[in-house]
């Protein structure tokens, strides 16, 4: 990404900085994924069926869904740099809790716990990278942090499962309590004191945060990612009975999907930089294209792939571009917003679970792409129409680094919206 950084942040301090804050990401984005790789494990261990401790993938999203807003609003006086690390440091006591868990309840409760800091630490990583740079490179230091999470869907995921399918469960744990550890010392280390994406107490936040505007793009967030993972919970299934693959070829389609989620993940924050409404539009209808394609020729191995391959690229590549639209259409409430973003997502990925199970169950896996192109496609005159919202203006922040971005999102009447204006 460029290296131009916010007023008082050197170019070298900025760079570090957001890489701590992907390594961050990464951590939590390998605690929350690497427990399905070792669910049976841990069902034949702590003496519960498999369907039980699915209950533990469960607790984490709700934890994230409802535990981070919770606690960004408790702590929305904190300094972000101090909640970081706090966040960080509740994060490793929570994995410390899951490695010697001896009952089923004390793990659901440490899933609980670290799935709040996720919503936590994500917000709060979101409002500090947007700080270390200019109002124009804020999309790409965004995309920073949820490169990482996307990065350890490929690396950290997989890792951890091997970890703990060789070693035992609790080892995964261990080796997540490690990344965590590195990204303590890193931030206390690396990421400076700067200013949040938003301004006053819980009071003033909350009014901006769920303005209406706000509440359009988080729903509008929450069908692009719900009809995603409509189709995504059932990938594995769809590929075996449909497209007729197997064993390893299943892994490596599914590989193919994670590296394009992770390029599209960092190039979709620059492209959020030069218009985040429009990367969002055209994401979107790339999106009904890809879908329908899948459910189209879903027999074709090849074509599959490269559906796919379009699918990851767009489909977390919109990831930095709404985050930024809820963030800067927060305005004041910037801090808080951040958080939601993490919110309507996991609230979309459970409804979209939910909907691909109906799916599957009135009309076999074979229908499931087409529930998930129909859910995009409503989606689409929303996601068309939330290009003019308005991103309100703080006159007590304008021209700073917390400034709304000059990305060519327009006002109601259309206008080019400039930065701090």
């Amino acid at each position: 990404m460029s290296t131009e950084t916010a007023p008082g942040v050197s170019e070298t301090r900025s760079k570090y900085a957001l890489a701590t804050l992907g390594l961050g990401a990464f951590a939590i984005g390998t605690a929350e994924l690497v427990i399905v790789g070792v669910l049976n494990l841990i069902a034949g261990d702590l003496d519960v069926s498999v369907g039980t401790a699915g209950l533990l993938v469960t607790a984490y999203a709700l934890g994230i869904s409802f535990g981070g807003p919770i606690l960004t609003a408790a702590t929305i006086k904190l300094p972000r740099r101090t909640l970081l690390w706090l966040a960080l440091a509740v994060f490793i006591a929570g994995n410390v809790l899951a490695v010697f868990a001896s009952a089923f309840g004390l793990l659901l409760a440490a899933r609980v716990i670290t799935g709040a800091i996720h919503g936590l630490f994500i917000g709060a990583a979101c409002a500090v990278a947007a700080s270390l740079v200019t109002a124009e490179r804020r999309g790409q230091a965004v995309a920073m942090v949820f490169g990482g999470i996307a990065v350890s869907t490929v690396i950290g995921v997989p890792l951890g499962t091997l970890i703990g399918q060789s070693v035992g469960w609790r080892a995964a744990f261990v080796g997540v309590v490690v990344l965590g550890a590195l990204a303590l010392v890193s931030t206390l280390v690396l990421v400076p004191s700067v200013g949040g994406s938003g301004s006053g107490g819980l009071g003033a936040q909350a009014k901006h945060a769920f303005a209406p505007r706000v509440l359009a793009m988080l729903g509008t967030g929450l069908l692009l990612l719900g009809g995603q993972f409509t189709a995504f919970t059932f990938l594995a299934p769809f590929l075996e009975d449909v497209t007729g693959i197997g064993g390893g070829a299943v892994s490596a389609f599914l590989l193919i999907f994670g590296v394009a989620s992770a390029v599209g993940t960092f190039a979709g924050g620059n492209f959020a930089d030069k218009n985040a409404s429009a990367t969002l539009l055209v994401g979107n209808v790339v999106l009904v294209v890809a879908l329908g394609a899948l459910y189209l020729i879903g027999s074709n191995a090849v074509l599959v792939g490269l559906a796919l391959a379009a699918w990851g690229l767009v489909g977390f590549g919109i990831v930095p571009s709404l985050q930024l639209r809820v963030i800067s259409l927060a305005g004041p409430g910037g801090d808080l917003a951040a958080t939601l973003g993490a919110s309507a997502v996991n609230a979309g990925i459970a409804a979209g679970a939910a909907i691909g199970g109906w799916a599957v169950a009135a009309n076999g896996v074979e229908e499931v792409p087409l529930a998930a192109l129909i859910i995009c496609a409503v989606a689409l005159p929303a996601t068309w129409a939330t290009r003019w919202l308005k991103v309100p203006v703080d006159n007590d922040r304008a021209g700073s680094a917390g400034a709304a971005p000059d990305n060519g999102e327009a006002t109601a009447d259309g206008a080019p919206l400039a930065a701090g204006r």
